[in-house]
């Protein structure tokens, strides 16, 4: 196994070389005597002495900070998963461990993430490859299919043609006998869809492929790679609903791990090859880090024109998780003493014990890649050159970091106003030259119009977008600091050790499928934390996970659980599934006592808009993040939920990171961007949430589903099935 991880060869290096060949071909040509049986050996047998640490460190690139031992505990035991078979990390070994940049998270509904897809595509230049779990026809999907045809017109502008590669998991029976289809055209045009055709987008070659691994082994994977110089890594499926959700973009030598991994998931001949199967990213250079990303922050951090610090470096550190600002609980009056505030004593009096970690760069000098470092430009560089951007162009500036751009070639932020400003939608195209664009616009969209439109009114307006349009705000206004802000930009800083811990799909409807990267990951995280976990997941039930989270808080360590009430709760309820949040939220709290009860903190997600939880099956405010953070600076976001499926049988894809900097911005987005932390936590003793009245959310099943949950349950596997249940 460590000749696999240091041996410079991959699927992707061989397609390369052999653009003949399939992925399946690549893969089976280099690992195909690795392939045995699938391990059934159990996570917890497999070694994880320090001694180990070393040689993980060797399995990876990790670039100029390199991870810390913490990291490579974890990443070691999902190295170690792969005993079995190579082929449950879906990814090429070598490629596993690697490092990257990370300029925006966007933390927000489904109409915004699409948005950012939709920018990204338009502007690409060579090849797009979009892969998500299910797609459907509708709004969502419009931002996507308009954005081909637009890049299709400037590429019949440029003279050029783009390679389009779209993967999706739309149930069919001919997957029993190939799991992997090419779908034709009139299929993919067809009104469930409603991709364009050939005539609609002609400099675009488009190839679509339908997948699913019977009978349960789900293409459960959302992202989108462009030109192999952006990796996207999302939560959400291309359709309508109206869940919360997170995509973080990411650029650097991580995108080689990524566009590795969508080879291998094509599997099948790439007709036509991609035509940058021949230009690792990891020799492109990082084109996000220019004067314009760098000038769409304020002088106190803020989006520019903006109250809300999102710039790590500047913020005021408020309570890590748990409480809004001044300790507001779930009915609005101040947190009982010692509750937070305990909390807070205890994760600071770890922070002296914690001769583990390495630290990375200042976060108050974030500082561009090493390969630029000789030059000494700095993050308050680029903000100070930004600020001057008015006078004129830096154009040694621009050559230096936007290597991706022509001599000469700037963008400029937009100086508009929120007034002004108006959004992209499906009807009405904006689209953005670059990041800070995007960044300014969406803020606009979110923000008061004076005399017009109260920031809790505009919030609303944009939670409601396209399902739920007059479904009223109950949250107060919020502070100014604490306004929404979908889209969070990271100030330019230096890459970062990031890794693969993905698994494979399993289709057999049994639990033996446990030992995979992703699974390995989630429980190392929880078994090394020796401050605080934070876990956001639509799902929480999954067999493993359960008693580590019960054995974390017995440690000393504080656990913090956004889970959303009801989320699929008639599918958790079929045998073997676990059962629904309620039942766990119970099961846990009930499993604790003393000191290590005051660990747990569970709560149900509460809409920014909103002073209470409200239950999925209401399709009003749900929400869908897939989120880890472990002792504030190691964060592990992608596709798999905390639930049954997601740990025994859908393909998913994770990325993990070790960064403070971004860590810090994402606790702080996800508070800034819903109310959970400040009316949706559930009572320590028994696990339920109830109102000051007393009484549990409208609807809610509660902690016992009754006799006759496994019909429930059968409903609910059909909805997920078609697609439209919670998945």
């Amino acid at each position: 196994m460590f000749k696999l991880f240091i041996s410079p060869e991959s699927v992707s290096s061989e397609l390369a070389q052999d653009p003949s060949l399939t992925p399946g071909e690549a893969w089976k040509k280099l690992y195909g005597h690795h392939n045995g049986q699938r391990s059934r050996q159990h996570l917890d047998r497999y070694e994880r002495e320090n001694d180990h640490l070393e040689r993980a460190a060797e399995c990876g690139h990790w670039g100029p900070t390199q991870p810390s031992p913490l990291f490579l505990k974890i990443y070691h035991d999902a190295i170690m998963s792969l005993k079995g078979n190579p082929a449950h990390g879906v990814v090429s070994p070598s490629l596993m461990g690697s490092c990257g940049v990370m300029p925006l998270t966007v933390i927000s509904t489904i109409p915004d993430i699409v948005r950012h897809m939709a920018n990204c595509i338009v502007r690409a230049e060579r090849e797009v490859y979009l892969a998500t779990n299910y797609w459907a026809n509708s709004t969502a999907s419009k931002f996507i299919t308009d954005a081909m045809r637009e890049l299709s017109r400037r590429a019949g502008e440029r003279g050029t043609k783009i390679v389009f590669k779209l993967i999706y998991d739309r149930g069919s029976p001919k997957q029993l006998v190939e799991p992997h289809y090419f779908v034709s055209e009139k299929e993919y045009t067809g009104d469930k869809v409603k991709i364009p055709g050939v005539d609609e987008i002609p400099n675009i070659d488009l190839q679509v492929m339908n997948y699913h691994q019977p009978l349960v082994g789900t293409f459960h994977c959302k992202y989108m790679i462009i030109d192999r110089k952006i990796a996207i890594l999302q939560s959400n499926n291309i359709q309508d609903n109206d869940n919360l959700e997170m995509m973080t973009h990411m650029e650097g030598p991580i995108v080689d791990s990524l566009y590795d991994m969508a080879l291998i998931s094509w599997h099948k001949q790439l007709d036509p090859p991609l035509p940058s199967r021949d230009s690792p990213a990891a020799q492109g250079g990082i084109s996000c880090f220019n004067e314009s990303l760098a000038g769409v922050f304020g002088p106190n951090g803020s989006i520019r024109g903006h109250s809300a610090v999102v710039d790590p470096a500047k913020m005021q550190q408020p309570p890590v998780y748990g409480s809004g600002p001044g300790g507001v609980s779930k009915h609005g009056a101040t947190q009982q003493p010692g509750h937070v505030e305990g909390a807070q004593a205890h994760l600071e009096s770890n922070d002296t014990n914690r001769a583990d970690v390495v630290t990375g760069p200042s976060t108050t000098e974030s500082v561009v890649p090493s390969a630029d470092r000789a030059n000494g430009t700095t993050a308050a560089d680029l903000s100070a050159q930004a600020s001057n951007a008015q006078d004129g162009p830096d154009h040694g500036t621009a050559a230096f970091l936007d290597r991706g751009q022509q001599p000469g070639h700037h963008t400029h932020l937009p100086t508009e106003t929120a007034a002004t400003l108006p959004e992209l939608t499906h009807e009405d195209q904006h689209y953005d030259a670059d990041i800070a664009g995007e960044v300014l616009r969406v803020q606009a969209s979110v923000s008061a119009k004076p005399g017009r439109e109260s920031s809790l009114q505009a919030v609303n307006r944009h939670l409601n977008h396209t399902i739920n349009v007059g479904f009223p705000p109950e949250a107060p206004e919020c502070a100014p600091q604490d306004e929404m802000t979908p889209y969070i930009p990271h100030a330019v800083h230096e890459p970062f050790p990031m890794a693969m811990v993905n698994r494979a799909p399993y289709g057999t409807p049994n639990h033996k499928s446990v030992s995979m990267p992703q699974n390995a990951a989630w429980l190392s995280a929880l078994r090394h934390a020796r401050k605080n976990v934070f876990i956001q997941s639509p799902t929480l039930n999954a067999e493993p996970l359960v008693p580590e989270i019960v054995a974390a808080c017995q440690r000393g360590v504080d656990v913090y659980c956004y889970i959303c009430l009801g989320y699929n709760d008639s599918g958790e309820l079929l045998p073997r599934q676990g059962g629904h949040n309620d039942m766990i939220a119970h099961k846990l709290y009930t499993s604790l006592s003393g000191a290590a009860r005051e660990r747990l903190h569970y709560f149900w997600y509460v809409a920014k808009d909103q002073t209470k939880p409200i239950i999925q099956e209401k399709k009003k405010r749900s929400c869908h993040i897939k989120l880890m953070i472990v002792d504030e600076r190691i964060g592990i976001q992608g596709n798999g939920n905390q639930d049954t499926q997601s740990w025994f049988h859908s393909q998913e894809i994770n990325v993990m990171l070790e960064s403070e900097h971004v860590c810090r911005a994402w606790i702080d987005g996800i508070r800034r961007n819903q109310n959970t932390h400040i009316y949706g936590a559930l009572d320590k003793e028994t696990g339920v949430w109830t109102d000051e009245d007393g009484k549990m959310a409208d609807g809610a099943i509660g902690v016992d589903p009754g006799r006759f949950a496994w019909a429930k349950g059968i409903t609910g596997a059909i909805k997920r099935v078609q697609g439209v249940g919670g998945f």
